[in-house]
């Protein structure tokens, strides 16, 4: 069954579908030079390719794990181009047979990188002919059903599989530790976005100032992706005022049109908020009842909203409930009331 997507629409979305993956295809660093962050991965990585071009054989098998936005398909096609291998792309929620896999697993040629997005939701029964294949290069094809079925071994050629995931943890331990190279991918800092930015930028034929592009990157929630996304908003903001030269005016302007404010929240997420401070005291509240204050469904707000809330110090989330942060009424312009657990950590920081 396929989870919906209830992020779609949002402009500081992770995660991209159809005519936004085509748009980011021309904005991509082709090889690692170009790639920006994730310094360490990058030089581990590096090491792994240049030492399988050395041998003359295919690289190890690489997982790539993180959140949604932070460059893990980009990573996979400059692995192909690294090695100068063709690229096959497919994703886990594609694969629901083992006779899907199969099918993309005897047409690879050797040395052929195999990118397979979202690595865990693909059904049991295909992880369990992806293991053979990772390790022996050979998967077995069963012909007919119940006492007469027969098992035809089918070698495949050296390959190397690059599986993304956004929950590593769903993983089984069988596959996971079948990866000969495993890299976790971090949220960006600003001074990274602004060099995402800058380039992309380049590549969009924008003229933007050091300003702008701080703006626009301390909006952008550590994801290169939304970093993206927002320039190209601001583009079409400068475009039709007829802009020539976007600066941090503008670009704040264009951004505040967006509803994308200096710490990256959009309306919904300043909908969970400024409910769990007006209508509930700071909390704590439980999640249905605060779901229901903003007019969204549970799961919306808990694996939309929430994670970025919880990461930026914005939202707690104890046994009793959800509550409100002392960053929280900070953010909003407000005093908590005394009764609120951010009570004392607020008046500690405003007499000190």
């Amino acid at each position: 069954m396929t989870t919906p997507d209830h992020s779609k629409g949002r402009v500081v979305s992770g995660g991209a579908e159809g005519e936004e993956r085509e748009l980011e295809a021309a904005l991509r660093p082709k090889n690692l030079d170009d790639f920006v962050g994730q310094h360490r991965v990058r030089r581990q990585l590096s090491l792994v390719l240049e030492a399988a071009r050395m041998r003359g054989r295919s690289a190890d098998h690489v997982l790539l794990s993180g959140p949604p936005g932070l460059g893990k398909t980009t990573l996979a096609m400059i692995i192909a181009a690294e090695m100068n291998a063709p690229l096959r792309i497919s994703s886990g929620p594609a694969i629901q047979h083992a006779g899907d896999l199969a099918a993309i697993l005897s047409s690879l040629t050797e040395g052929e990188v195999l990118f397979l997005d979202e690595i865990h939701r693909m059904s049991r029964p295909a992880e369990e002919m992806l293991y053979m294949a990772m390790e022996d290069f050979r998967v077995d094809i069963v012909v007919g059903k119940g006492a007469g079925a027969t098992s035809i071994p089918l070698e495949i050629p050296p390959f190397t599989l690059v599986g993304a995931t956004t929950r590593a943890g769903l993983l089984p331990g069988p596959l996971r530790d079948r990866f000969g190279f495993t890299g976790h991918l971090e949220f960006y800092s600003t001074d990274e976005l602004e060099l995402v930015l800058r380039r992309s930028a380049l590549l969009l034929d924008m003229q933007v100032n050091s300003a702008g592009f701080e703006q626009i990157a301390t909006r952008s929630r550590g994801t290169p992706r939304v970093a993206n996304r927002l320039l190209r908003r601001v583009r079409d903001w400068a475009l039709v005022d007829g802009l020539d030269h976007v600066d941090a005016r503008s670009a704040s302007a264009a951004l505040d049109m967006y509803e994308v404010d200096q710490r990256g929240l959009d309306r919904l997420d300043r909908s969970v908020i400024e409910a769990l401070c007006t209508k509930f005291g700071g909390g704590p509240v439980g999640l249905s009842t605060l779901a229901i204050a903003v007019g969204e469904e549970t799961e919306t707000v808990e694996t939309v909203a929430e994670p970025f809330l919880v990461r930026e110090g914005l939202l707690g989330r104890t046994p009793r409930g959800r509550i409100a942060m002392p960053a929280t009424w900070e953010h909003l312009g407000m005093v908590p009331p005394p009764e609120s657990p951010a009570a004392a950590f607020w008046t500690a920081r405003h007499t000190t």
